[in-house]
């Protein structure tokens, strides 16, 4: 580790189910007030990762936030803290848009509390930013899948954590709330301090949103920093056996794969490292 201040960080993190290894020895930094990003191919235990720093799976090793270790699993306490927002997550029962988001303010409440005004207002918000109080009244289960993304974001917005956690947050999404998203994740980051690590695929969007990017394979962390950094290493052609073409687009980075690499290329990898 490189002395943390403030922030989230996960020291020597696995996780095995079944028998197979998912994530092998994950240390990494995800300091408060940036986005960091997780890339990879699939299989790469990105999701497994972020699951277990929920506290969704049991791992081995250490997550603390600013420098102090994360209360139990399934507390109410750790809810306080970390915002989860798993992929594909779909809600099964009829309950309007307004009232899913509402959940996310339960871990500030005690039993049979009713919501109070600062959490009304906090709900309105989260709704407001993700641009989903025109259908705030509609069930979950008549929206699309795109507003139903929006409106389990914004769920994770309204609790207030500390920590964001977001699997893939774009990927139902249209390109116009794809960079909605990416830029509200950035807000929440910077102007409230918090603690974002989403795990992405395109990898435009990473080199566009997030500071830090974290590239994973077969479960373990091939090279961390600066997104510059890391979208630059040799490791990252490997790692999806593509050739990637960078450039900028008015001023904006641009990550396009070129074409896929053969075995041979493949073969030739540099020393794996972590920064």
């Amino acid at each position: 580790m490189t002395g943390l201040v403030t922030g989230l960080a996960i020291e020597d993190v696995g996780v095995r189910i079944g028998g197979r290894t998912l994530v092998d020895g994950v240390t990494l930094e995800a300091p408060r007030g940036a986005v960091t990003g997780v890339i990879g191919p699939n299989g790469a235990g990105k999701s497994t990762l972020l699951r277990a720093i929920a506290g969704v799976l049991p791992h081995a090793g250490r997550v603390t936030l600013d420098g102090a270790p994360l209360p139990r699993p399934g507390s109410r306490a750790r809810a306080r803290l970390i915002g989860f927002l798993p992929q594909g997550q779909d809600v099964h029962w009829p309950v309007t848009a307004r009232r899913a988001v509402e959940l996310g303010r339960l871990p500030h409440l005690g039993p049979w509390q009713s919501l109070a005004r600062a959490d009304v207002a906090a709900v309105e918000a989260a709704l407001a930013k993700t641009d989903s109080t025109r259908f705030a009244d509609r069930p979950v289960t008549a929206l699309s899948g795109g507003e139903r993304a929006r409106v389990l974001l914004a769920r994770v917005l309204a609790a207030h954590t500390a920590v964001i956690l977001a699997d893939e947050p774009v990927a139902a999404l249209d390109p116009g709330h794809q960079l909605a998203v990416m830029e509200m994740l950035c807000d929440e980051a910077r102007a409230e301090h918090r603690a974002v690590v989403v795990v992405l695929h395109d990898l435009s969007l990473a080199a566009r949103a997030c500071e830090r990017l974290v590239l994973m394979d077969q479960g373990r962390v091939v090279t961390a920093g600066p997104a510059e950094a890391v979208l630059a290493s040799p490791w990252l052609d490997r790692v999806y056996a593509v050739r990637f073409g960078q450039g900028r687009v008015q001023a904006v980075p641009v990550v396009t794969p070129v074409r896929r690499l053969d075995v041979e290329e493949c073969r030739r990898e540099p020393q794996r490292h972590a920064s």
